[in-house]
């Protein structure tokens, strides 16, 4: 739910009178707001745990020097970031997975044609802390990345 001023909600709202404001503020319940999040996805971006310690120190991230050269932070979609660690991050440890929801990432996130012909989302911005849902180890056992549960 989310706090408006106008006393006045658009249509697909619905105006609940506020518990806690002694003002004219209204508690407006969004009839779409499922709908348009089932429309968005998690997306993931794997570093080094480095990179990740940088972003956690800095608290944004041109990303990892591929992303630099590139000039937009590479993310996955769940049916392809495995196939991303497996091409990019092949024996590699102490990685870190990150997650990040597309509705989020606003119009600086593009749907690029590359490996395959597959489409992948890029981030034409600085990724912050703010827009990261969730984080994980990626651990590298028996020569292959094991992803969390959420990876889906």
């Amino acid at each position: 739910m989310a706090q408006r001023d106008s006393a006045k909600p658009p249509e697909s709202m619905i105006a609940l009178p506020s518990l806690v404001s002694a003002y004219d503020r209204r508690v407006t319940l969004d009839l779409f707001a499922t709908a348009r999040h089932q429309t968005h996805m998690l997306i993931y971006k794997i570093f080094r745990a480095d990179e990740w310690r940088q972003l956690q120190d800095q608290g944004d991230t041109t990303g990892a020097p591929i992303d630099v050269a590139d000039g937009y932070i590479h993310f996955s979609t769940a049916e392809t970031v495995r196939e991303t660690a497996a091409k990019h991050f092949a024996g590699e440890d102490d990685l870190v997975i990150l997650a990040c929801e597309t509705g989020t990432l606003g119009s600086d996130l593009k749907w690029e044609v590359s490996r395959g012909g597959a489409l992948f989302p890029h981030l034409y911005r600085k990724l912050t802390l703010e827009d990261i849902i969730w984080e994980d180890e990626l651990p590298l056992i028996d020569g292959q990345h094991e992803f969390p549960e959420d990876v889906e």
